[in-house]
């Protein structure tokens, strides 16, 4: 997989039944570690799920839900959209079957990840999400850390996120990988789900490129892309993102690799690694200051 066409899956296009996007780990040729699900309920609305091979994390995208693992039900209190604030989280290991209704309706992704470990089911309530201002000036954006290395590590290989772009800001930048194994680099596979905040005049946009790290494993991607798009990262420097001036940009990331340890280590681009250094003078987007936490 290293075109456009094979990593950029515009909304709708793996979607079947009650889901809008279907990516799962083995389900296509050079992707086996991470998978992402968005289920869309009608109100009154459920769906059994077994997550089989996975450990996965349950993550409102819009609307509440009650998720009923091993006969005993999770509330988790959803939002109006990703835009607005966190959200209630909950972790489902290995093996587990769940169900997944909402008497109001919403969306809801599962992020995956393959796993043979097996933990306990948590919930993570929005209030104890962990929130990181990254970057500074015009590359400032928002994290919101419920499933990432040291914030929640009660998992055995998903990494997860959501990261929030101020319209006309650009993030995942400077580019970088993490697609081998060394003393300060982890291997691991990507997902990128977007959603783009409307405009006054209809939806919004942004764009994604993903270029090669090595002559053996070519990448080229530069898209554009809409609310309910995903782009896979199997390999290569990916960044930046750039969020259209006039519409916040979302994206949930998805991580998990080969390696027995769970670590999100990266290497930046050699062209790009110093805009780290101009951060501190540039000073926050005033539009995040106070939103630390």
């Amino acid at each position: 997989m290293s075109t456009t066409e094979q990593l950029h899956l515009p909304a709708g296009a793996t979607g079947r039944g009650n889901y809008e996007t279907i990516i799962d780990p083995g389900a296509r040729e050079g992707w086996v570690h991470t998978g992402l699900r968005v289920l869309a309920l009608a109100p009154g609305g459920s769906e059994l799920v077994t997550a089989g091979g996975v450990e996965a994390m349950v993550v409102p995208l819009n609307g509440a839900c009650d998720v009923t693992v091993d006969g005993e039900t999770h509330r988790l209190r959803g939002r109006e959209d990703v835009f607005t604030s966190a959200t209630d989280v909950l972790y489902v290991p290995v093996g587990s079957q769940l169900t997944i209704s909402s008497a109001e309706g919403g969306r809801f992704a599962l992020a995956t990840a393959v796993a043979t470990g097996a933990h306990p089911v948590a919930l993570i309530r929005a209030e104890d999400v962990p929130v990181e201002i990254r970057g500074g000036g015009n590359m400032t954006r928002k994290v919101r850390n419920f499933g990432t290395v040291g914030a929640f590590d009660q998992m055995d290989s998903l990494i997860a996120c959501e990261v929030i772009t101020p319209g006309g800001n650009w993030s995942s930048y400077p580019a970088h990988k993490h697609d081998e194994t060394t003393e300060t680099e982890s291997e691991l596979e990507e997902i990128y789900y977007y959603e783009i905040q409307d405009g006054p005049a209809g939806p919004g946009f942004g764009f994604h490129q993903t270029t090669s790290s090595g002559e053996d494993t070519p990448i080229d991607v530069l898209t554009e892309v809409r609310s309910g798009d995903t782009v896979l990262v199997p390999h290569g420097w990916h960044g930046p993102c750039a969020a259209a001036p006039g519409h916040d940009m979302y994206y949930l990331n998805v991580m998990a690799g080969p390696e027995a340890e769970r670590a999100w280590n990266i290497t930046d681009h050699p062209e790009q690694g110093w805009v780290r250094d101009t951060w501190a003078d540039a000073g926050i987007d005033p539009r995040l200051e106070g939103e630390a936490r």
